[in-house]
């Protein structure tokens, strides 16, 4: 199925040439960037993806696309995609790199930007995100309320594996904190979450987890 925009590219194009109006050409460019962007920041997903999978030498081509994604958002002035693809810059640098203090001011201007437009899934992304550079600076207090945001935001979307994978995290806090009955019920939480097809992945996370923290269990 063709993209509407694609559509519209080519109406555009069809008047300016055989009916003699361009007025068309510069919103159809503007639809296109808009293509391109979206084209662009799910195409760097898939290869973040695949470095998830495979653990191989960051692929240059993935930070480029994210920051593509970011400057054609900025200058159609969506704030939403703007914020969204900033997070996936702060990924590159958090994940692959191990660049926190690069990392933490894209997630805090991500966070922002999806406040402002309504996207509560990048906000519990951003939160997550934040939540870890809190943990490895080894700001406790903050690593727990961020990732309890970001889950509160995760259940209320329906998003349940992404709630356990913050669970998991929440459980190792609990561990570091001496909290026993927070690591049991945390955990027995994120398995409830992840008994589903959809989230077979992350049960093996949360499988991890409870063989990491089983002196608490």
């Amino acid at each position: 199925m063709t993209d509407a925009r694609l559509l519209t590219a080519d109406r555009s194009y069809q008047q300016a040439v055989f009916a003699g109006d361009p007025s068309g050409l510069g919103p159809a460019e503007r639809e296109l960037d808009a293509v391109e962007a979206d084209l662009a920041l799910a195409r760097g997903r898939l290869l973040h993806a695949r470095y998830l999978q495979e653990r191989l030498a960051e692929d240059a081509e993935e930070l480029r696309l994210f920051e593509l994604a970011a400057r054609l958002y900025a200058d159609l002035g969506d704030q939403r995609g703007e914020g969204e693809a900033l997070f996936w810059i702060g990924i590159v640098h958090q994940v692959i790199r191990d660049d926190q203090e690069t990392a933490v001011p894209l997630f805090e201007r991500s966070l922002a930007m999806a406040a402002e437009a309504g996207d509560d899934l990048t906000r519990s992304y951003a939160l997550r995100h934040l939540g870890i550079a809190a943990h490895a600076a080894g700001d406790l207090t903050g690593a727990r309320s961020r990732l309890e945001e970001s889950t509160r935001l995760r259940r209320d979307l329906g998003f349940h594996a992404g709630a356990a994978a913050n669970l998991i995290g929440l459980a190792h806090l609990a561990a570091a904190e001496e909290r026993a009955d927070d690591v049991r019920s945390i955990l027995e939480e994120a398995f409830a979450l992840v008994d589903r097809p959809e989230a077979a992945g992350v049960r093996v996370w949360v499988e991890e987890a409870r063989t990491d923290l089983r002196r608490f269990l």
